[in-house]
């Protein structure tokens, strides 16, 4: 195990500084912070809690509109969201609501606070939810909390989805993902591990068996942007680079000396670490446009690690015969050009949407409900939980119409 790999770089509050910054809210009547939260996780309300030491009660409004709070505390693009709506900043600047988030999440994992319980299901259909990343997780949590008996089926040894296996441990620990899927299964969700849908078991099965099916596993499938020399030896997909590193916490992933990263969002980022981190002396992120689309946050992070990040230059093609060597790129002005020598090379440029038959099959079925990256072709993990709560309001309202 690489322990710099697996080790949380965020830094967190302690309850002094968590009081002090929650003293800061000018507590406004709109609440412009909460407008601007995808997942209704209603920062005005928490805040206040925290203002008055009452964290259980932080946690708990948290938790109530977002059981993927935990996480979203940590990687959400906040200053794009709820600190950037945040009206202090016209003063001096935002609450830092995300790491009031994060000290709440903090208050509930370390008191061993179980704020949602197991509840009996009340209505006779069950629901199936293929997937377990942060839309199905948020679509089950509501379904169970409406009465419904939710079974989750996931094709991977750990829940989770992309939280598990996409983000980089320095970045989102296992633990607070754990925690996020312990507050589901402990609504009474049941989920299947180890249990691909179309393999171990059919669709056709899910549904017989169940009143409505819930697709929510996401994309996994690298985008082709048609870069010659994607094809040799050394160019790797940014999330099987990912996936692999995550899963064996580092030991399961040469690097090599020298890195480039084509794509500058939050994904070239953690791919731009982990190669970093996992030992890489060399490593360059390349980005087509003069804006940097990743979160700040991040950006500063990998720049603090030594990283170039280089922008304005579109890379042309990967230089090599059999084993990749290199990248070159040209300049949006027309006349520069760099060349960057690279054993390896990540794409980090998007994913596209599966083609394992599911989109094909959610269309043609009416009792059978997609959201998520599946649906959007990738978004943000806040995004995808408030997709999975509209679209568990959909199916209540479908399977209300049969009881």
């Amino acid at each position: 195990m690489n322990n710099v790999y697996t080790t949380c770089h965020s830094s967190e509050y302690d309850i002094r500084l968590a009081m002090e910054e929650a003293s800061r809210c000018l507590l406004c009547y709109d609440a412009p912070c909460s407008k601007a939260c995808p997942a209704e996780t209603k920062p005005d309300q928490f805040i206040r809690a925290i203002r008055f030491r009452n964290f259980k009660g932080a946690a708990e409004i948290i938790r109530e509109a977002n059981v993927c709070g935990g996480s979203c505390g940590v990687v959400c693009p906040a200053g794009k969201l709820c600190e950037g709506a945040c009206l202090r900043k016209e003063i001096d600047k935002p609450i830092e609501i995300r790491k009031l988030q994060q000290f709440a999440v903090r208050q509930e994992m370390n008191h061993g606070m179980q704020i949602l319980t197991n509840l009996s299901a009340t209505k006779k259909a069950k629901v199936a939810c293929i997937g377990s990343g942060p839309a199905s997780l948020a679509c089950a949590a509501k379904l169970a909390k409406s009465g419904y008996t939710v079974e989750i089926f996931e094709a991977n040894a750990k829940a989770g989805g992309m939280l598990s296996y996409g983000i980089p441990p320095a970045r989102l620990s296992q633990e607070i993902v754990d925690w996020d899927i312990k507050t589901v299964t402990n609504l009474g969700v049941k989920i299947h591990l180890n249990t691909r849908v179309g393999t171990d078991v059919s669709f056709t099965e899910l549904e017989s068996k169940f009143a409505a099916v819930f697709v929510g596993c996401g994309l996994w499938q690298g985008r082709d942007i048609g870069l010659a020399g994607v094809e040799l030896e050394g160019v790797i997909d940014a999330v099987d680079f990912l996936v692999a590193a995550r899963a064996s916490l580092g030991a399961g992933v040469q690097v090599a000396k020298n890195v480039v990263i084509i794509g500058a969002g939050d994904t070239g980022m953690d791919c731009a670490a982990t190669a970093k981190l996992l030992g890489a002396e060399n490593v360059t992120v390349i980005c087509n446009q003069e804006e940097i689309p990743a979160y700040h946050e991040e950006l500063e992070y990998v720049q603090r690690m030594g990283i170039t990040v280089v922008t304005k230059y579109q890379p042309q093609r990967v230089i090599g015969t059999n084993i990749a060597e290199g990248v070159f790129s040209t300049h949006q002005d027309g006349y520069s050009e760099l060349k960057l020598k690279a054993e390896q090379v990540i794409l980090a440029v998007g994913q596209i949407k599966r083609e394992d038959g599911l989109p094909a099959v959610v269309a043609a079925n009416g009792k059978v409900f997609a959201a998520g990256d599946v649906v959007n072709g990738g978004s943000t993990v806040v995004e995808a939980v408030k997709q999975g709560k509209l679209m568990a309001a959909t199916i209540i309202e479908f399977l209300a119409k049969g009881e």
